[in-house]
Parts: structure tokens; C-alpha cells; sequence
């Protein structure tokens, strides 16, 4: 069953743990039945003590699933298809068991089954007490989840089962419709990108010293694979040259295509940009890489206390060098991480590279930059088109990029001067 492209499917998957606020679940799923969704519940075994399939099966108009497998006739769950009918799964109570499991790709039951099968996007709504949410194992858990592209919707705050009173409820079911009506909207009103071909890098690069070393630096590759599938959602053909990065893009069409240098990273891109309509350098690559990487291991002098010296030359600027190889109805866009003049730096990188756009963010606001989950970006055309966004998830900085993208090639011809072709701009 090939995944759907449709952006009028409006399937939504509900997973149920086994926490008390799994009584609210049939209010969950009546209020998204009567908001037009077509809704499938599946329940963990510890969940059916709260909240009986029969009565999620009588609000959901559908069959409740609940196990792997009828143990007497055989029949299994296909928890693939699962995976692919769902255009958002949404699991909800999440309880600390469940959420570890999944951060850990655990596969012991139905719901993480079809999790690690889902193709689509997944929320988790954790609920548990106070004590439990706070907890240094369930914070590495919520991390991990986060890196894995899982959106997290905060437990709110109030009465808890245990009798305290803090963060750990699971938001009422008319938030969370709520939530889900505002994801789908979005989607809806998002400008499209058929057929648009765009070559990306993401991540960081390594340059070998030797076998075992590297010059490298901290980039996680998480805002270019989340831009790389909002672009496909939105219909583009996205190709990734990745850098060393154990995250993934969740969308199933987006073609990655793994490098480890700057050297690889360029080859890779240079030999297809000539097929591509847009080139987006996200990936942070190294400036120098050391001219002479050992063929062995650099071994510490027995008892001496000389340092290493490494001789280093520059890498090729990849994207100054395939913005200067553009043709006509060709787009660039780059980033900018910057420490200090973070918009002349980028002023002057836009003018210097010949950029049709550039992404500039700074390490100067807090909760930007490598490695977490949130950004802080100015998208920049020109002097005059400087646009300032607030601090969001990465995820959400991807649809801001995504909307600029589409409105340059609608209305705009690529910086070089050339003009688009008919197909780019309708």
C-alpha cells in the first residue's frame, strides 16, 4: 500500500495507554468525528482497564484494535497499513512507559508497532503525575522523542490522580481537536510546490586527521531534514546530501543521500545540480579540513608534553560555487549562523554568494542554533525584505522557509536575473 499524496485525507490515528486520563478519550474522538475526521483508535492492553474498546468503537464508528494478533485463527493486525492510512497519529494519554518504549523503538505491542511504522506525523500527549513528568529519565525520553521528529504536546497543569497539584494532566480533549484542526488548516493553506526539484544539504561535515579523528562541529542536521519534509509534503521532489547524522527525514519521498566530508558533500551536490530548480544549503560544512590526514593513527609521544600541529586548508564554498554555476530559472538559498553583525554578515554573504534568499540565525538568541529543537530566524532577500520571526520549533521555522520559498518562485525571478520557467512560476 503506497503512502497517499492527497492533502484532502483528514485520517487520524488515536493511540490509547494505559493512564487514568484515557477516560477522556471518548470524548477525544467524538470531537474529532464531528469536526469531519475519520478516526481509528488503538489501545494498549493495560489501557483497556480505564476506557473500554466498546465505547471508543461505538464514538469512532470503527473497530478497535488492540492486539498484534487473534490467537485463535491467526489473523494479524496490519500494522504497516496502519501506519500509511493515518495522516496524523496522535497518542493520547502517553504515559512514561509507552513514551520510553518509543523513544527506544521498542515493538512489544500493537501501538509501537504501528508507530514505528507510521509515515505521518506523531503526537504524543503525555500524562502522568508530577513527580514522574520532572523526572531526569522521562526529560532524556522527551528529548530523544524530540529528535526523532515526534511533536510533544505539554502536559497541563492542575489536580493530578496522585492528589498533588502541577504539570502532568493530559490537556482537556477540546484542546487537542483544537490542536489537530489548527495542523490540518495549516496544511491546507500551505503554498504548494509540485514537481519543484530541490537539492538540499543537512548536517554537519567531518574532515578526517586520521582513521579515527575529525574536525567536525556540532550540527544535528534537524532543521535542514525538517525543511526537507515540509518541501515534500508540499509537493517538491527533495533530494538530501546528508552529513553524518542519525536523524532521518520522516517523509517518505525525500531521497537522502549520505556524505561524510565537504569534499563528498560537494561532489554529490555538483553532479546533480544541473536537474535541480533549487538549491538550499542548510548543512553547516566545514571551513578547512587538514591537508595531510594520517593513514594511521596519531600515537601520543611517550611522556612528552609537545602538542600537534595541523596544517589546514580551505574546503570548496559549495554554495558559492553552484550559485556561480546556476542556469537560468535556478534558485539559492543559504544559511547564515552567525556569533556577532549577524545581519551585515549576512547582507554581505547574500550579495557576495549571489543568494536569491538567506536564512540567518545567531547564536546570540537563546534557544537558536545547533542542536536543540527551537530556532530563531530573519529570512533575507534583499536590504529592503528583511523578515523577523520569533522563537519556534524547528519544525515550524520550516514552514516559514517552505511559505518565502514559494512566494519567490511565484513571483520572482532568481536573483542572477534569469527568468523561471512557465512551470516553476504557475
Amino acid at each position: 500500500m503506497a503512502p497517499k499524496t492527497d492533502q484532502a485525507t483528514r485520517n487520524v490515528l488515536l493511540g490509547v495507554t494505559g493512564g487514568i486520563a484515557a477516560y477522556k478519550t471518548p470524548m477525544l474522538v467524538r470531537g474529532l468525528v464531528k469536526a469531519g475526521y475519520t478516526v481509528r483508535v488503538v489501545l494498549t492492553e493495560t489501557a483497556k482497564a480505564f476506557v473500554t474498546p466498546l465505547s471508543l468503537a461505538t464514538v469512532s464508528k470503527n473497530p478497535v484494535l488492540h492486539r498484534l494478533y487473534n490467537p485463535e485463527d491467526g489473523t494479524w493486525t496490519n500494522h504497516v497499513e496502519l501506519g500509511l492510512w493515518a495522516d496524523l497519529m496522535l497518542v493520547a494519554p502517553a504515559t512514561a512507559n509507552t513514551l520510553a518504549k518509543m523513544a527506544q523503538g521498542q515493538a512489544d505491542n500493537l501501538l509501537l508497532t504501528t508507530y514505528l511504522s507510521a509515515r505521518c506525523p506523531v503526537w504524543v500527549a503525555p500524562a502522568m503525575d508530577l513527580d514522574m513528568w520532572q523526572h531526569p529519565a522521562t526529560k532524556d525520553t522527551i528529548e530523544r522523542l524530540l529528535e526523532h521528529g515526534v511533536e510533544v504536546i505539554p502536559p497541563a497543569s492542575g489536580e493530578l490522580a496522585s492528589g498533588l497539584s502541577g504539570q502532568g494532566r493530559m490537556p482537556e480533549p477540546e484542546a487537542l481537536v483544537a490542536a489537530v484542526e489548527a495542523h490540518f488548516a495549516g496544511q491546507a493553506d500551505a503554498p504548494r510546490l509540485d514537481g519543484l526539484k530541490v537539492l538540499l544539504t543537512a548536517g554537519p561535515t567531518q574532515e578526517a586527521i586520521d582513521p579515527v579523528r575529525y574536525i567536525g562541529n556540532r550540527s544535528s542536521g534537524r532543521m535542514g531534514l525538517a525543511l526537507a519534509d515540509v518541501l515534500a509534503r508540499r509537493g517538491a521532489e527533495v533530494t538530501v546530501i546528508k552529513g553524518p547524522s542519525s536523524l532521518k527525514a520522516q517523509h517518505p519521498a525525500v531521497v537522502e543521500v549520505p556524505v561524510t566530508s565537504a569534499a563528498e558533500m560537494h561532489a554529490a551536490c555538483a553532479e546533480r545540480w544541473p536537474q535541480m530548480d533549487c538549491f538550499i544549503s542548510a548543512a553547516a560544512v566545514a571551513d578547512y579540513a587538514p591537508l595531510a590526514p594520517a593513514d594511521q593513527k596519531i600515537k601520543k609521544e611517550g611522556g612528552s608534553d609537545a602538542g600537534l600541529q595541523l596544517e589546514l586548508g580551505r574546503t570548496v564554498d559549495i554554495l558559492a560555487t553552484l550559485s556561480k554555476a546556476r542556469k537560468a530559472g535556478q534558485w539559492v538559498v543559504g544559511f547564515a549562523l552567525e556569533t556577532n553583525n549577524a545581519l551585515e554578515n549576512a547582507l554581505g554573504k547574500l550579495e557576495r554568494k549571489g543568494l536569491d534568499l538567506i536564512v540567518l540565525n545567531t547564536l546570540e538568541d537563546k534557544g537558536a542554533g545547533f542542536g536543540g529543537n527551537t530556532n530563531r530566524v530573519t529570512l533575507i532577500s534583499s536590504p529592503e525584505d528583511v523578515r523577523r520571526f520569533d522563537l519556534k520549533s524547528k519544525a515550524a521555522v520550516a514552514e516559514d522557509i517552505a511559505d518565502r520559498l514559494a512566494e519567490l518562485v511565484a513571483t520572482a525571478a532568481p536573483a542572477a536575473g534569469q527568468q523561471a520557467p512557465a512551470e516553476a512560476r504557475s
